[in-house]
């Protein structure tokens, strides 16, 4: 099995490398001769497609060879720093398509999942409305009526995955052994990464947490939902959640033709997703049409939380810095923001590399508002990652792979959308709110609050010193050690007392002046 997985890889890496992709975007012009002969003999017979038609011609192939290629074909798209630019923009057409598997086998794996038989939690369960790599999904009524969207995984599907995964890894770990070169590029983080992303969609409980939490997060949100997950009819392999009425966000003629503002469904969609990637640090990572539903009044309903990213709280200082340092043409402090985050080595030149950034960022200025692209820009910041010896941060390449998406929805509702404008007061009351005056000062006070929880447990915490010391007395009394008098104990005691009070009272000057 595992040999069988070999050679079908070895099949997608020639494929591959007959479109040009894997190799150095200088590779004709400086490779060696017999590197050059050895590429043709290692692609001999397989098919060059044409550049109009490359995506779709590899998205039907990835799909041939099966659900784990689609996902290693989506995780290659979010890699334009190994495939290309243009490669990675032609896999974003690859669609998740597969034949649905028979209603026997729903009923059957539904029964073994839920422990008791479908008509005993359903109504009305109908025949599967979306079949795709992974999972499909059926529309249902639980017992009150209440309709419901069942997502159930294919059989068989976690083993398969793991399998052709494991083989994905040994060729990762020989890559960076055998290619020193590959290393910057961390084959096997990437690897991992997808590994981990594909182990959380074969767990629909996961995906079932993942609804929770971003429900919980945007309830408040003007105009944006997430379906309610029924934990009771959820379980490893099947996710139940509210069916959400909505028209699909790739059907441009229906919105239009109910009246929707277009403009305004653009600029909103990417400030919702901004939002979540900063205010939250959790964000839908695979933002697509498909995955979008638009109620009449407006509200999108995100669904399909298979792939979500994270942000930790400097990943995130690390998005807006860069976003608001081209908003005001700042350069060296997108640079400043790289270096500090360790994302560029010391040893370079930071004024070098704010030259860099400012190639990328002036070029877009006076431009129309159509031609400026956040994606854009993110996606050119790759082209400088081998000149200044940047290492890949994979969990921003996942949100820079959903923001080109969400960007590029964004634009099919209104393509003159100003994508700066759009971003710019999500990122400025983010860096406000977070890095401003006001939360230095949120932040003195918070320190206070701590400091004076600590006042108030410092007579505990000396009552508790004096009871270890009457003990630890005790003890060496018992074993003919000296005891000090009552009056040489609470002398003892005093240097305690002012040491306490000298750290309490520098902990307060610290936090409050800090």
């Amino acid at each position: 099995m595992r040999l069988l997985s070999l050679f079908k890889l070895i099949g997608f890496i020639r494929l591959v490398i007959a479109q040009d992709s894997l190799l150095p975007p200088d590779f004709k012009e400086k490779a060696p001769f017999w590197l050059k002969a050895l590429r043709k003999l290692f692609t001999f017979g397989t098919k060059k497609f044409d550049q109009d038609s490359r995506g779709v011609e590899l998205s039907k192939k990835l799909q041939s060879l099966g659900p784990t290629y689609i996902k290693l074909g989506q995780s290659l798209a979010t890699r334009p720093d190994i495939v290309g630019l243009k490669l990675a923009k032609d896999l974003q057409y690859l669609q998740d398509s597969l034949p649905a598997f028979p209603m026997k086998i729903v009923e059957k794996l539904l029964a073994d999942e839920l422990d008791q038989p479908v008509s005993a939690l359903f109504d009305d369960f109908g025949p599967p409305v979306a079949a795709a790599s992974i999972a499909q999904v059926h529309k249902a009524k639980l017992k009150d009526g209440t309709p419901v969207a069942v997502k159930i995984l294919r059989p068989g599907i976690d083993q398969k995955l793991t399998t052709e995964l494991s083989t994905f890894m040994f060729v990762a770990h020989a890559v960076e052994a055998l290619i020193p070169a590959a290393r910057r590029l961390r084959p096997v983080e990437g690897v991992r990464t997808l590994w981990d992303s594909v182990k959380l969609e074969i767990d629909l409980r996961m995906e079932a947490a993942a609804l929770s939490e971003m429900r919980e997060n945007t309830l408040k949100d003007d105009k944006f939902d997430v379906p309610e997950v029924i934990w009771e009819a959820t379980a490893r392999r099947v996710v139940t959640m509210h069916w959400s009425d909505g028209t699909k966000a790739s059907d441009l003629e229906a919105l239009q033709a109910a009246g929707h503002d277009m403009q305004d469904l653009s600029t909103r969609l990417i400030q919702a997703f901004l939002t979540h990637a900063l205010r939250d640090g959790f964000f839908h990572g695979d933002m697509h049409q498909g995955n979008l539903l638009i109620c009449p009044d407006g509200t999108f309903v995100a669904i399909d939380l298979g792939i979500i990213g994270r942000l930790d709280t400097n990943s995130r200082r690390f998005l807006a810095e860069i976003l608001y340092g081209f908003i005001t043409r700042d350069y060296r402090r997108v640079a400043q923001t790289h270096f500090d985050a360790g994302y560029v080595p010391n040893s370079k030149s930071m004024e070098a590399f704010a030259q860099a950034l400012r190639a990328i960022g002036e070029p877009i200025r006076g431009q129309d508002a159509d031609s400026i692209s956040m994606g854009r820009v993110l996606t050119q910041l790759f082209e400088v990652t081998e000149q200044f010896d940047m290492q890949t941060q994979p969990q921003l390449l996942l949100l820079q792979k959903t923001m080109v998406v969400v960007e590029g929805v964004a634009r099919s509702f209104d393509p003159k959308l100003n994508i700066w404008d759009a971003a710019d007061p999500v990122v400025s009351g983010w860096i406000k709110s977070e890095l401003g005056p006001e939360a230095i000062l949120k932040d003195a006070v918070d320190g206070v609050q701590r400091a004076a929880k600590s006042i108030g447990r410092l007579p505990d915490t000396l009552a508790r010193v004096e009871r270890n010391q009457e003990q630890l007395e005790k003890i060496l009394s018992d074993k003919g050690f000296k005891i000090h008098s009552e009056d040489e104990k609470k002398n003892t005691l005093k240097p305690w007392i002012v040491i306490s009070g000298l750290t309490l009272g520098g902990y307060l000057t610290y936090r409050i002046f800090q």
